[in-house]
C-alpha cells in the first residue's frame, strides 16, 4: 500500500544534528496519520508521500522546516518563590505566553532565587537530519480520521 492521505504510517526514526551527532532514536516504532493532520513535520510527510513499506530516506532540514527558529520572547525569568519545592533543571511545566495561550516551558537554569525558563521547542533553531524507515502502511479507520490521529499500537490511546 502506498502512503497517501488517510493512511497510517508506522516508522522508525533517528534524529541527528547537522554534523551527524545523534540526538534521538525511536526505541519503538512510531505511527502517525498521514495527510496534513499535523502529526509530523510537513517536510517528512512530503518525503514519504507515495512511498511504501521498506522505504528509507535521510532528510536534512533547516530550522524553519523542523522545529522552527528560536523565539527569544519565549524566554522567561521567574522568582523561585513562585515554584513548588523540587523544581529542577530540565523539568517542564505549562504556563501562558504573552498572548495568554498555553505554552510548555522547560527549566533551563536555576541561579540563586531566579528560575530561567524557555518556551521554545528544545530543537528550535537547529538544522537536523532525520533518518526514516517505513515499517508499514495501512488504511486509517474512520475513527482515526475523525479524531485526526492514530489509535492503538504505537499511536494514541484513549
Amino acid at each position: 500500500m502506498k502512503i497517501e492521505k488517510d493512511t497510517v504510517v508506522t516508522l522508525r526514526f533517528k534524529v541527528a544534528d547537522a554534523l551527524g551527532k545523534p540526538i534521538e532514536e525511536s526505541k519503538e516504532p512510531m505511527a502517525y496519520l498521514h495527510g496534513g493532520y499535523d502529526n509530523t513535520l510537513p517536510r517528512i510527510e512530503a518525503a514519504l508521500d507515495g512511498q511504501e513499506a521498506g522505504y528509507q530516506v535521510t532528510l536534512a532540514l533547516q530550522p524553519e522546516d523542523a522545529f522552527g527558529l528560536r523565539d527569544e520572547t519565549l524566554a522567561r525569568t521567574i522568582p523561585k518563590s513562585e515554584f513548588p519545592p523540587g523544581v529542577k533543571v530540565g523539568g517542564q511545566l505549562e504556563g501562558r505566553n504573552d498572548e495568554g495561550a498555553p505554552q510548555v516551558y522547560t527549566v533551563m537554569k536555576i541561579k540563586g532565587d531566579t528560575v530561567y525558563l524557555d518556551g521554545n521547542h528544545p530543537l528550535a533553531g537547529k538544522a537536523l537530519r532525520f533518518s526514516l524507515r517505513v515499517i508499514s502502511v495501512r488504511a486509517a479507520t474512520a475513527e482515526e480520521i475523525a479524531h485526526r490521529h492514530v489509535h492503538g499500537a504505537h499511536g494514541h490511546h484513549h
